[in-house]
């Protein structure tokens, strides 16, 4: 799903568990690491919004995002975890176990 800042706080509060991925047009780390973001998704029933830093910078400046990609669990609402930087499936997913 496609997130923005004027549906931000309604997102990650509308689902137990929410990745939100930060990121840009213009990163290309972005494109590579969208795909096993979205094969994460599929995989582990897990919720995964998008929002790109560039056109929603009140979001990105809200939580403090300065590298893309960073992806930040929701929890309830509340952040419970940040990754910073395209990694590899098994990478990612370590990061983020306790929350899927």
């Amino acid at each position: 799903m496609i997130v923005t800042d004027s549906n931000f706080d309604e997102v990650i509060s509308s689902h137990h568990v929410v990745l939100v991925d930060f990121w840009a047009e213009w990163c290309s780390p972005c494109k590579r690491f969208s795909p096993i973001l979205d094969e994460v998704a599929s995989e582990h029933n897990v919720w995964i919004g998008k929002i790109d830093a560039d056109e929603n910078p009140s979001s990105a400046e809200k939580y403090n995002v300065i590298s893309l990609p960073t992806v930040i669990v929701f929890k309830d609402g509340k952040e419970v975890k940040r990754t910073k930087g395209a990694m590899p499936k098994h990478k990612f997913i370590e990061e983020i176990s306790e929350w899927i």
